[in-house]
């Protein structure tokens, strides 16, 4: 199978093994990000090597995707703005590294679908269902747009908090800041347990359970990363 994605997609490659260019990245990244961020990640047992799913995860800043990308022997598929896959560079790697392009003018059922088929080929789909980047570092509501992928793919959810990355690189920022950044994988939410909320409480339930858990993990990312900065 092609390493490389096509967003219109009739072919999809392996899901359970990184291509050449995002794991080429991985070990430039994950370099820069140990000195300069001393970044760690907590919980990447919980996370299965194969099989597909849905990753839920708190917005901080720019650098989210890669944080959690980072640790992780098996690529995560985002989703991204269109207009970003023509910009020279950009666009060739975001092509080329399982990124899905979504249109926030036209938004329709295309990338929906697109996510569910790339879930059940056993890719991990990440979104970040608070849709913007937090103004203070903490988890703001979340959107129900996320809720059709869980139903309709019928596949275990993983809650991520990131905690720090808002100082690393926060609104407005040009360059990277020397902050402690940590992200913590949480236990995952199985089909069964999913079913069980939406059948106690529906879209409603499922949003406010999913957010429990997202903020749970966030406070867990947190703490973890004062306890490094003040041991440091």
């Amino acid at each position: 199978m092609s390493s490389k994605l096509n967003p219109d997609g009739q072919q999809l490659p392996p899901s359970t093994r990184r291509n050449w260019i995002w794991f080429s990245f991985q070990v430039i990244v994950r370099v820069v990000f140990a000195i300069w961020l001393r970044y760690r990640a907590f919980g990447i047992h919980r996370i299965p090597r194969e099989g597909g799913g849905l990753i839920l995860i708190n917005h901080q800043s720019f650098l989210d995707p890669l944080l959690v990308g980072l640790p992780l022997q098996r690529p995560v598929s985002y989703l991204a703005r269109d207009s970003l896959f023509h910009v020279p560079i950009i666009g060739w790697i975001l092509r080329n590294t399982y990124v899905m392009p979504i249109s926030r003018e036209s938004a329709g059922a295309g990338p929906l679908k697109e996510a569910i088929r790339r879930m059940k080929h056993g890719f991990l789909v990440g979104i970040f269902p608070e849709g913007t980047r937090s103004s203070d570092g903490t988890v703001g509501p979340f959107k129900p747009g996320f809720v059709a992928l869980v139903r309709r793919s019928k596949l275990p959810v993983y809650p991520v908090g990131i905690a720090g990355a808002d100082r690393a690189f926060p609104r407005g920022s040009l360059f990277l800041r020397p902050a402690k950044v940590t992200v913590v994988f949480g236990e995952p939410i199985s089909a069964e347990r999913i079913r069980q909320l939406n059948s106690e409480g529906g879209e409603d339930l499922l949003v406010e359970f999913a957010r429990s858990q997202v903020v749970h993990y966030q406070i867990a990312a947190e703490r973890l990363r004062r306890r490094a900065v003040v041991s440091r």
